[in-house]
């Protein structure tokens, strides 16, 4: 069951970019993120745990930080590059978040990162290098360059996020980290929004759109933060990490079958270094054998 949990976490979240592209069509970036943001706040309020009262001052400092950055800084700037790009492209940058939380483990945290390690950070940029520099279209429009780097550039700020958070969970449990966190940065993402953009539209969105929204609210982020971390306490951090890779796989899936994308041999070569090298990395913590200890992952940092 825990191993089905996490897997399950990870498919919903291969969905986000594609319900993402989808709104993408009828509101601007800013104002499908809050969107976002606002059905998974209301999603999370009859899961929201009774722990409020033990977090200390500097508890709730590091809460905000990391909220700031995981919420409104990395979505908007993660869903600026989705807009620039298309959904392989996307999905597939972010399969080098594994990568991305052993090489800031390593360096933050003082978790060894051995020469696998470095040869998987190594495989992994190359990978995204040839994805970033490969011809991709679809009915969405094409890959930029720029839409590319933006998305790597999201998984940095992400990295953030995730440290100030594994400090938290050290004392807090992951659920409550998570949940208020949410909360705290739908907060900060209104405010953002509002102040620089005005008040979202309601009317002239379709039902599609709405149901994209809710969709990638309730379902790519509630759902998948109470699945992930409900899994995360009976399976292995060091297996279930290797789910993760389900995400690039689904997203790229789904924009061949749906949006018709097509992918230069390079892409796909990139592809292959990408998930490859994370499921490597990832795969070697559950042998036991010389492995680098697993970073927990909290669940909204993932599409």
């Amino acid at each position: 069951m825990g191993f089905l949990a996490c897997g399950s976490a990870a498919f919903l979240w291969g969905l986000g970019f594609f319900f993402g592209k989808i709104a993408l069509r009828e509101l601007p970036v800013p104002f499908m993120v809050l969107y976002r943001f606002l059905f998974a706040a209301v999603a999370v309020l009859p899961f929201l745990p009774r722990e409020r009262a033990r977090f200390t001052g500097r508890d709730w400092v590091t809460l905000s930080v990391g909220a700031l950055f995981g919420i409104p800084i990395q979505f908007l700037v993660e869903f600026y590059g989705l807009a620039h790009t298309t959904l392989a492209h996307a999905a597939l940058m972010v399969g080098t978040m594994p990568v991305i939380l052993a090489v800031g483990a390593s360096m933050f945290l003082g978790e060894r990162l051995d020469r696998v390690g470095w040869l998987a950070l190594a495989g992994s940029s190359a990978g995204a290098g040839l994805i970033a520099l490969s011809h991709s279209s679809s009915t969405e429009g094409e890959a930029t360059v720029l839409g590319d780097a933006l998305v790597i550039l999201a998984m940095l700020v992400a990295l953030i996020w995730v440290l100030t958070n594994r400090r938290l969970m050290d004392r807090h449990s992951p659920a409550a980290v998570s949940s208020y966190g949410l909360l705290l940065g739908t907060a900060m993402l209104l405010v953002i929004v509002v102040s620089y953009a005005g008040l979202p539209p309601v009317h002239h969105v379709s039902l599609n759109a709405w149901l994209a929204l809710a969709g990638s609210g309730a379902l790519c982020t509630t759902a998948t933060t109470l699945l992930w971390n409900w899994g995360m306490t009976r399976v292995p951090a060091s297996q279930a990490g290797v789910l993760l890779n389900l995400e690039p796989m689904i997203g790229s899936a789904l924009s061949v079958w749906v949006f018709g994308e097509r992918m230069g041999w390079t892409a796909w070569v990139g592809a292959g270094l990408i998930v490859g090298f994370a499921t490597l990395l990832t795969a070697r913590h559950s042998s036991g054998a010389d492995a680098t200890p697993t970073v927990q992952t909290p669940a909204l940092i993932v599409e």
